[in-house]
């Protein structure tokens, strides 16, 4: 059946112009209790989701669509270990990776905890020797850089996590990632760095991606050129990767291996052994209380009634927005400097998880699937893109996200920069009428140019501090919020076809371009131009 035959699905399409004939203004106004009623808080995070246009009757429509959809047995099934990625035959299981040792998971048959606990306990075994100096490199100095090879979910997360928890890392160690296969960004990330202080992760499961692997080829051109020996690699190279044999001809010692497993989805391994650069950051200890945190939230989105549920509640938003109410994006908006490449992390969970057109089955969607998702740090997007929120002709729904306390207390830094957090929220909402800005006396010509419309909605999540913990509670919340999206659409979130065939594309095109004859192109008339004309100007 297509979601729009469903009667809480048909519902909602008749509950809609209630909402659109109303206002925030009009919706506080009304009920007192409002902002109290609107608010959750679970895993150290409040949510304060009463800037959103939809009023306690669109929540309790929108949880009927969860039920109808039957969601409850969606989330047991994904904890339970169930083959939920049915067009890879796999389970999806990246809340194993945060299990407490002693719970069992069983993939066919096999309890899967304690694997990953072995796991996480060479990881930090390994980050410990680092950080203490009992690990030297080559000539017998102790590693001070670390550089993560890796694209996708082997880069994204690692290096939204290692900036966001970089006031825990040791001051004399740096972090560095390298994910474009565009020679530049190796170049720069070495530029300033000594050889013989630098460790390089090499994130790739299958130790065959293309990017990956061009990248730590040169990584191990420019160390034992550097180095003057080929057997530095053993000192200055590890593996995150399952594939022993390619590991082991690269010159990587496969004691330092570290695996992971092919229930563990790309964009969902931060907290795999994909987060050894992490862990090395921030310590076992600390990263530990990381997990700790993703498993808070795992257990409030398993337990919490879906009225009160962050993730169900932030999905079932979104999906008002966009299948709804018209809205095309969605904005996240950390105000915390070190949460800046956040955004950049979620438009991979998110828009590689639900960008999909066709249902779990195969046919083709009827109703909008995932938003394009984008962001930036405030304050500074407020001088960037702040315009079109306020007064732009699309609607975009927000996500602001702040802490109480910062980590760096300087004069009145964090108050001003809370204050902007709620000023934009409260402005965005609650705007400023036509009537308004005539009676602070502005010229009749410019009142249209002054006016704020409002009504524009957002969500604001605050938590004490960043800490590991919150850190790990966040990037859970948002993991569980894209999964029940995905089920309201009926997607399947843990695949990613089309990546593909650009990919397939792209060694072709390769192979053509380093061909020493004139190759015959079968492209299309403009890609075989760009050829010949690339070939020719490479060539002088």
């Amino acid at each position: 059946m297509s979601r729009r035959d469903l009667p809480a699905w048909k519902a909602l399409e008749a509950h809609r112009p209630a909402i659109e004939a109303t206002t925030l203004r009009a919706l506080f106004a009304s009920d007192p209790a409002r902002a109290d009623a609107m608010t959750i808080e679970a895993a150290g995070w409040t949510l304060d989701f009463s800037k959103q246009l939809a009023t306690r009757e669109t929540l309790a429509k929108l949880v009927a669509l969860a039920d109808a959809v039957d969601l409850r047995a969606r989330i047991d099934a994904m904890f339970r270990g169930d083959r939920i990625n049915t067009t890879e035959d796999r389970a999806v299981l990246h809340v194993a990776l945060r299990a407490p040792r002693g719970e069992k998971i069983l993939v066919d048959g096999t309890d899967v905890v304690p694997g990953v606990h072995e796991v996480l306990d060479r990881m930090a075994a390994f980050a410990a020797r680092v950080r203490s100096g009992a690990w030297l490199g080559h000539t017998g100095r102790r590693i001070r850089n670390v550089v993560n090879l890796g694209i996708g979910g082997s880069d994204l997360g690692p290096a939204m996590c290692t900036e966001a928890l970089r006031h825990y890392a040791p001051a004399e160690m740096r972090f560095r990632f390298v994910s474009n296969v565009d020679g530049s960004d190796f170049a720069e990330a070495v530029r300033d760095l000594d050889p013989a202080e630098t460790l390089f992760l090499v994130c790739s499961k299958t130790f065959t991606t293309l990017e990956t692997l061009t990248n730590a080829r040169t990584a191990r051109d420019w160390l034992v050129a550097k180095l003057g020996d080929a057997a530095a690699v053993a000192k200055h190279f590890v593996a995150v990767s399952t594939n022993a044999g390619e590991v082991a001809k690269f010159g990587i010692d496969t004691a330092n291996m570290f695996g992971f497993w092919d229930w563990v989805g790309g964009r969902y391994s931060v907290d795999s052994a994909v987060g050894l650069s992490v862990l090395l950051a921030i310590g076992g200890d600390r990263f530990r209380e990381f997990l700790a945190g993703f498993r808070a939230m795992d257990e409030h989105f398993r337990a919490a009634p879906f009225d009160r549920n962050l993730p169900v509640v932030l999905a079932l938003l979104g999906v008002w927005y966009r299948d709804f109410l018209g809205a095309s994006s969605h904005a996240v908006l950390p105000y915390d400097q070190y949460l800046r490449r956040f955004p950049a992390y979620l438009q991979q969970l998110d828009m590689e998880s639900n960008g999909k057109r066709v249902t779990r089955d195969g046919t083709l969607l009827d109703v909008a699937s995932g938003p394009i998702v984008w962001g930036e740090p405030g304050t500074n997007g407020q001088h960037a893109f702040f315009q079109l929120l306020h007064q732009g002709t699309e609607l975009v729904p927000c996500d602001f996200l702040g802490f109480c306390t910062s980590l760096n207390p300087l004069g009145d830094h964090h108050d001003l920069l809370m204050a902007n957090l709620f000023a934009q929220a409260e402005a965005l909402a609650f705007g400023k009428t036509a009537e308004e800005v005539a009676a602070e006396g502005v010229a009749a010509a410019l009142i249209p140019h002054r006016t704020f419309p409002g009504n524009r909605p957002s969500s604001t999540l605050l938590a004490d501090r960043l800490t590991p913990a919150t850190l790990g509670a966040l990037i859970a919340l948002y993991e569980h919020k894209v999964f029940v999206q995905g089920v309201v659409w009926d997607v399947n979130s843990f695949d990613q076809w089309g990546v593909e065939l650009g990919k397939v594309l792209a060694t072709q095109i390769a192979r053509e371009i380093a061909s020493d004859a004139e190759p015959a192109l079968a492209h299309d008339a403009s890609t075989n131009a760009l050829i010949r004309r690339y070939r020719h100007a490479r060539r002088g």
